[in-house]
C-alpha cells in the first residue's frame, strides 16, 4: 500500500508535468491538493490512502478530470472561479477546495474508480510524423492497428489534415486541422497512404453518446481551448462516419490481427499514444512476444512498423519512437512532444537514451 507522502508526491509530481506544459492553473491546483488535502472526505481519504501506484495509476488526472466536470456542468461557482484563475493563492485554493468537497464529495468519489480516458486528437500529429518515417522506410501503403483507442479519435489519423512544420498531409478538405507549433526539421515529406485504420480498447467509448463526449471534454485541460474545440471537431466526424473499434484485450487483439493475412506492399504498423502504463504487465509481454514473431516474419513486400507516443517518466518528456522490420528493429526516436500535441520538436535529442527502449511510462 502506498504511503500518504506518496498519494501527495503523486500530485507534485503532476504539478510539475504541468508547470513543463505551460497550464499554470493546473500546476497551482495539483500543488494545492498535495498540500491541503485531508482526510475530512471520502474523496481525501480515497485519495490519500491509495493503495496503488497513485503517478502509475494517474491519480491526480482522476481527481482533477472530476473536478473540471463540475466546472463544465456549470454545477460550482466555486471551483469554476479556481478554474478560471480567479482564485490563485494557494492557501485560497486549499480552503476553496474543502468547501467544494463537502458540497460533491460523493459525485466526486466515482470519478477515482478508474484511468482517465484523454483521447487526444493532437496525439495524431506526433504519431504521424513517425508514420511518416515508417512510410520513408517501407513505402506509402500502411495499415494501422492500435490499441488503447479510447474513442477512437486517434483513428481519424487517415481524415485529418496536418501541418507538419510546412510537411502538409491528409485531405485538404478535411474538417479538423491538426497544427502543433513545429521545432526543429520538417518530417520527410513523402507520399503515405493510410490503407486501413482498425482499433482496440478494454474499455472502448462511443464518442457519439454525448455523455461520453461530456466525459472526455472533463479530460481536456481548462486552459487548452484549442483542445476542447479539436475534440468536438473530431466527434463530429465520428458521428458523419464511425472508426472500427472494438472491445478487446489488448494482447488478445494484438495476436489475432497480427495472425492476419497481410496484403503485398502494405506495412502493418502497431500504434499508441499513452497506453502502454496502463497495460498489465502480462499484456504487455505478450503484445512483445506477438511483435518479435510478427517481426521475424516480415519481409520487404510485407515489413511490419510500431509507432508510439509514450512518456518517459525518468525524464519527464514524451517521444515519439518507432521500429521497423526486416531492418534490424531498433527504436528510433524521432521527436519529442508535447502531452497534448501542442508542439512537436524534432531537434536532435539530448537525452539519447530516448531512442534505445519501450519506457514504463508516467502521468
Amino acid at each position: 500500500m502506498a504511503s500518504e507522502e506518496t498519494n501527495r508526491g503523486a500530485f507534485k509530481i503532476q504539478q510539475h508535468y504541468c508547470d513543463i506544459m505551460g497550464a499554470p492553473v493546473y500546476a497551482r491546483l495539483c500543488g494545492a491538493i498535495a498540500a491541503g488535502l485531508s482526510h475530512d472526505s471520502d474523496v481525501g481519504r480515497r485519495i490519500l490512502d491509495w493503495a496503488g501506484e497513485p503517478t502509475r495509476d494517474a491519480l491526480p488526472l482522476r481527481f482533477i478530470g472530476g473536478l473540471h466536470a463540475l466546472v463544465l456542468a456549470g454545477a460550482d461557482d466555486e471551483l469554476a472561479d479556481i478554474f478560471s484563475g480567479r482564485i490563485a493563492e494557494p492557501d485560497a485554493i486549499a480552503a476553496a477546495l474543502g468547501r467544494v468537497l463537502r458540497r460533491h464529495d460523493a459525485a466526486l468519489l466515482p470519478w477515482l474508480d478508474g484511468p482517465p480516458q484523454t483521447n487526444e486528437p493532437g496525439r495524431s500529429a506526433a504519431l504521424m510524423t513517425g508514420l511518416l518515417e515508417i512510410a520513408r522506410r517501407h513505402g506509402p501503403r500502411i495499415e494501422i492497428l492500435e490499441i488503447g483507442s479510447s474513442a477512437g479519435l486517434n483513428l481519424l489519423i487517415d481524415r485529418y489534415r496536418f501541418d507538419l512544420g510546412g510537411v502538409m498531409v491528409g485531405p485538404a478538405d478535411a474538417p479538423v486541422t491538426i497544427a502543433p507549433e513545429w521545432r526543429g526539421p520538417p518530417p520527410p515529406a513523402v507520399p503515405i497512404e493510410i490503407v486501413s485504420t482498425r482499433g482496440c480498447d478494454v474499455a472502448p467509448m462511443d464518442a457519439t453518446d454525448p455523455a461520453v463526449g461530456a466525459r472526455l471534454a472533463a479530460y481536456v485541460w481548462a486552459e487548452s481551448p484549442v483542445r476542447m474545440a479539436r475534440l468536438k471537431g473530431a466527434i463530429a466526424m465520428v458521428r458523419a462516419k464511425p472508426v472500427d473499434l472494438v472491445r478487446a484485450d489488448a494482447a488478445d487483439w494484438v495476436e489475432a490481427r497480427l495472425a492476419e493475412p497481410q496484403p503485398e506492399g502494405v506495412t502493418r504498423v502497431l500504434m499508441h499514444s499513452v497506453v502502454w502504463q496502463y497495460l498489465p504487465a502480462t499484456v504487455a509481454d505478450r503484445i512483445k512476444v506477438a511483435m518479435a514473431e510478427a517481426a521475424a516474419r516480415a519481409t520487404p513486400e510485407r515489413p511490419l512498423g510500431w509507432v508510439i507516443q509514450e512518456p518517459d517518466r525518468a525524464v519527464a518528456q514524451q517521444f515519439v519512437r518507432v521500429r521497423s522490420w526486416p531492418r534490424d528493429g531498433a527504436w528510433q526516436a524521432v521527436a519529442t512532444v508535447h502531452a497534448h500535441g501542442a508542439w512537436v520538436d524534432t531537434n536532435p535529442l539530448a537525452d539519447m537514451r530516448a531512442g534505445h527502449e519501450l519506457p514504463e511510462g508516467s502521468a
